[in-house]
């Protein structure tokens, strides 16, 4: 690494993401590898209010960078220091989106190869408490003076920087800061060998905060290669930002297939509800089919909101699928179309405006009806899907029991099965939703080869 430079960046900012805040203040300190060779410190008018939360943590208050220059003013500075240098910083992926933000915003398109001195300490003085930039100092007897500042904090960072350097027999350094290097990318609290022990196969996996709370649940063609693309891309997004920052442990399972993997997420997400998964934790079923009686006996079938108050023979995810279906039924068991609602009707609503000369003998009808209902709940297609396993020697299997998802699991390849109602022996037992039948019933509808049914599935057209 001879004649490398490095840029090592301490920043104060107006809050936690570059998309939202502004830099108060900034210190490079340029390291030649053994000795600091130049140093620049600024504060910064951030063109807005510094919050109080802020100004007590940094001491930093709007009157302090009143007549201080504008990041623009100093964007020029700032770049000329920063080019054709390593940058260097304490979690540098903070401090390297602010920076590549405002230096974006100033005009400038630069990037740089980074160093995270975190993710260095952790590989090159392994096991100790606490790696924060306070306790490091405390632990390694570095000074740190100025606290929160931007020139304090860049001063002991470059005192941490030398001493790895001086420490670094294994030349760990040199492999982090290559460009293709893995570390560029990880979160600053990740261990490496959770991201380097994942395979390149279909699986889920799950990502920890500091409690070892999961946080986040996710499925995968290629668990390494998906796991990968959280960490790319430099997007300011505070979301992000904050998501990756609490990424401090990652654990998977392998699944034989994609169609295993999706039925395992969503499953993991009911059960574990993860902060992080807000697309499926929205999806809930939204109708449903219930039944009503009249106050002179007849029985009427309505498509409706769920409740929480109120048990629905059967959910569906759109008004158009719960229409559907009731037509069918109506269509199937000769149900007088007068006494199909769809939407649910309010109280009072039923047996309005009907002429009880005209209507059908009411011990017929509410044979239909009920008829209709057994169907739906009793005669919905029982089916397993076999498919390929993890390996030569099993085969997966995927259990639908009456049009819900059983269980999923895998069979020996030499066991051989004579009816389908033979693999429900080897699954493992999951709950269903109406989210999980519905990626059921596309893939035996794309993959008809790999179903075997018990009954016909219900026509819902």
């Amino acid at each position: 690494m001879k004649n490398t430079e490095y840029a090592i960046v301490d920043i104060e900012t107006t809050g936690g993401n570059a998309s939202g805040s502004r830099i108060t203040e900034i210190a490079i300190i340029i390291h030649d590898g053994k000795n600091v060779i130049d140093r620049y410190e600024t504060l910064v008018n951030p063109q807005k209010d510094i919050p109080l939360s802020i100004f007590g943590l940094t001491g930093i208050n709007n009157e302090m960078v009143a007549n201080a220059p504008i990041f623009d003013d100093i964007s020029e500075k700032v770049l000329d220091m920063l080019t054709d240098r390593i940058f260097v910083a304490h979690n540098v992926n903070f401090d390297y989106s602010f920076v590549h933000h405002q230096l974006e915003q100033a005009g400038f398109k630069w990037s740089a190869k980074k160093l995270c001195t975190v993710r260095a300490a952790r590989k090159i003085k392994p096991g100790l408490g606490s790696y924060s930039l306070g306790n490091l100092c405390n632990s390694l007897n570095i000074s740190l003076e100025n606290r929160h500042r931007a020139g304090g904090d860049a001063d002991a960072t470059a005192l941490l920087f030398s001493l790895l350097m001086e420490w670094d027999d294994a030349g760990e350094i040199e492999k982090m800061i290559k460009k293709t290097a893995q570390d560029q990318r990880l979160p600053p609290n990740l261990p490496p060998d959770d991201f380097n022990n994942l395979p390149e196969k279909p699986g889920v996996y799950y990502f920890y905060n500091q409690a070892k709370k999961v946080i986040y649940v996710g499925k995968a063609i290629n668990l390494k290669k998906r796991v990968s693309s959280h960490f790319s891309g430099n997007n300011i997004n505070p979301q992000r930002q904050h998501f990756l920052r609490d990424i401090h442990g990652i654990s998977f399972e392998v699944c034989a297939t994609e169609l295993m993997a999706l039925l395992l997420e969503c499953t993991e997400i009911k059960k574990l509800w993860p902060t992080y998964n807000r697309a499926l934790k929205r999806f809930e079923a939204k109708f449903g089919i219930y039944q009503y009686e009249a106050r002179n006996g007849y029985k009427y079938l309505a498509i409706g909101k769920v409740s929480k108050f109120q048990v629905c023979i059967h959910e569906f995810s759109t008004l158009y699928e719960g229409i559907n279906v009731l037509r069918s039924l109506a269509e199937r068991f000769e149900i007088d179309h007068r006494f199909c609602k769809y939407s649910k009707p309010e109280e009072g609503e039923l047996f309005q405006n009907n002429n009880p000369q005209t209507l059908p003998d009411v011990i017929i009808h509410n044979a239909q009806v009920d008829n209709a209902i057994d169907y739906l709940l009793n005669n919905r297609p029982t089916f397993a899907i076999i498919d390929k396993g993890k390996s030569k020697e099993e085969r997966s299997c995927v259990w639908i029991e009456n049009g819900h998802f059983y269980g999923m699991g895998y069979l020996p390849s030499d066991v051989s099965i004579h009816e389908p109602s033979e693999v429900k022996n080897y699954v493992t037992p999951y709950k269903s939703n109406q989210y999980i039948e519905q990626l059921i019933f596309s893939y035996a509808e794309k993959n008809p080869r790999k179903v075997f049914f018990n009954k016909p599935l219900l026509d819902q057209n």
